[in-house]
Formats: C-alpha cells, sequence, structure tokens
C-alpha cells in the first residue's frame, strides 16, 4: 500500500517545495526540452490469447442465456437437470474443483426456472465447494446475500441474472486469489462439461439440429480443454476420468470441424459427457 501511495503522489503532479532561486550563468539557461513520453508497452500476444480464451470460456450468464434462447433450447433446462445432485466430499481438491464447476453450471442454466429450493441448494453445494477448496470470505459472503434474498422473495430471477452478470467479470480472479490459480481450469471444466451435456440432452428434446450446430461446436474451447488435460491437468484426476475425457474431447474437437452437425451427433455428445459426469 505505501508502494502504492508513493506511485500516486509521484504521478499527481502535485507542486514540491521551490528551490531555492539561482543566480549567475546557470539562471540564463535555455529552459530543458520537456521529457518525451515513454514508449507504449509491446503487445503480449500470449497475453491476449489467454484474455480471449477466458471470454469464450466464461461467457456471462445473459449472454449464456441468449445464445440457447436464440438457438430455441432456453425452455425446460430445469426439468432436464432434474435433482442431480454432486458430493463435495472429496479428499481430493482437484476433484472438488470440477464438481464446483459442475453444480454450477446447473445453477446457471436453471436459473429463471429452478424452484427456489434447489436453486438455494445449488448455491449452497457452491459455498461448500468454494470453501473447501480455501476461497475467501468474500465469495460466500455474495453466495450469503443472493441466498438471503432468494428466500425472501425480494430478489426476482430476472435480476439475479443481472447481478450474476455484474459478478461475472471479477470471480475468476477472485478465485485465482482466494483459492489459487490452479483450481480455475479445473472449475471450467466442470463447469463446461455440465453445461454441454445439458445443453446436448436439450437438443435432442427438440429435436434441433440447428442448435446442434450453433452450440456445440466450439473448437477452441475443446482445444484448450484438450491441451490442459494432456499437459497440466494429466496428474489433477484419477487416470480412467483423464482418459474418458481426453477421448470425449478429441471428439468434440473433430465434431467441431465439420460444417453441420445432427441431433444424432447431439445424441452422441450426450452420451460421452454421461460417461465422463459418471466418474465424477
Amino acid at each position: 500500500m505505501l508502494t502504492l501511495a508513493a506511485a500516486l503522489v509521484a504521478c499527481s503532479g502535485t507542486e514540491t517545495p521551490d528551490a531555492p532561486a539561482q543566480s549567475g550563468p546557470a539562471a540564463a539557461e535555455a529552459p530543458q526540452p520537456a521529457a518525451q513520453p515513454p514508449e507504449p508497452p509491446a503487445l503480449d500476444k500470449d497475453a491476449l490469447e489467454a484474455q480471449a480464451k477466458d471470454v469464450i470460456l466464461v461467457p456471462s450468464p445473459s449472454e449464456m442465456q441468449d445464445a440457447l434462447a436464440e438457438a430455441g433450447v432456453a425452455q425446460g433446462l430445469s426439468a432436464l437437470v432434474g435433482d442431480r445432485s454432486v458430493r463435495m466430499e472429496s479428499d481430493n481438491p482437484d476433484v472438488v474443483a470440477v464438481r464446483t464447476g459442475v453444480v454450477l453450471a446447473y445453477a446457471l442454466l436453471t436459473v429463471k426456472e429452478a424452484d427456489t429450493a434447489t436453486l438455494l441448494k445449488r448455491l449452497d453445494d457452491i459455498k461448500a465447494g468454494m470453501t473447501a477448496l480455501g476461497a475467501g470470505t468474500d465469495i460466500n459472503a455474495t453466495i450469503d446475500d443472493i441466498k438471503g434474498r432468494l428466500s425472501s422473495d425480494s430478489l426476482s430471477r430476472d435480476d439475479l441474472l443481472a447481478e450474476l452478470d455484474e459478478i461475472h467479470g471479477a470471480i475468476i480472479p477472485e478465485i485465482e486469489y482466494e483459492a489459487g490459480a490452479r483450481v480455475v481450469p479445473l472449475i471450467q471444466a466442470g463447469s463446461w462439461l455440465a453445461g454441454v451435456n445439458v445443453v446436448a440432452e436439450a437438443i435432442v428434446q427438440a429435436d434441433n439440429a440447428t442448435a446442434a450446430t450453433r452450440l456445440l461446436r466450439q473448437p477452441e474451447v475443446a482445444d484448450y480443454f484438450l491441451q490442459y488435460v494432456r499437459t497440466e491437468g494429466s496428474d489433477k484426476a484419477p487416470p480412467e476420468v483423464i482418459g474418458r475425457l481426453e477421448q470425449t474431447l478429441t471428439h468434440l474437437k473433430e465434431l467441431a470441424t465439420r460444417p453441420e452437425l445432427t441431433v444424432d451427433d447431439a445424441k452422441d455428445v450426450k452420451a460421452r459427457t454421461d460417461n465422463v459426469l459418471a466418474l465424477l
């Protein structure tokens, strides 16, 4: 904090005490030309690509709802998710991170349709997961505040969606800071996996091949997680989970190269992601 304060003072333009007046030749010297502003820093290609991936991997809740609505599969998601429960008890924090992501997806996908008791239970599960991962008080305080207003019927689902949009941009850095950068890709992976699973089922139920092409062709996302699983993530889950997940991601990456997808492709995606989720 002291370093930051010093930097702000140095850059604030506050006048310093006048120096003693000079006399003689030095006083007649011409003023020195103003210093040139520093060159702007070079753009970091890798950093920009990483930021772009974060945007792709973590769309805002309203963007996600809009995409589903435009594809014609936004209705009935709560019924598809049903009362799926996810155990947060595990000695492996990496497994807890993935499970937390799964519940997060269920909560976001059903935020406008789920009954209050079900949504409160999912928020409790997310809080339990964050606590187990070592997240601090800020995230849990936000969850408790939302729960309190939901319980008292003082928060509409549209307002809740708007609030989730507001905190969406800060939640990933907050998790990185409080729980460590290691858990972020795992939460994202769980959320993406569960989201693809539910959306694929919705596409099958609606018999909507156009939605399959629009929503399941995600080459950047599939490639991101595939590379993660093959490198950094290879030791973060049991071998059978990693193996099954790698097969599923490879298949989804191959699907993304096709110009159009079919309802049968969505059925295949649903079955493959079912198999991975069953191992969690």
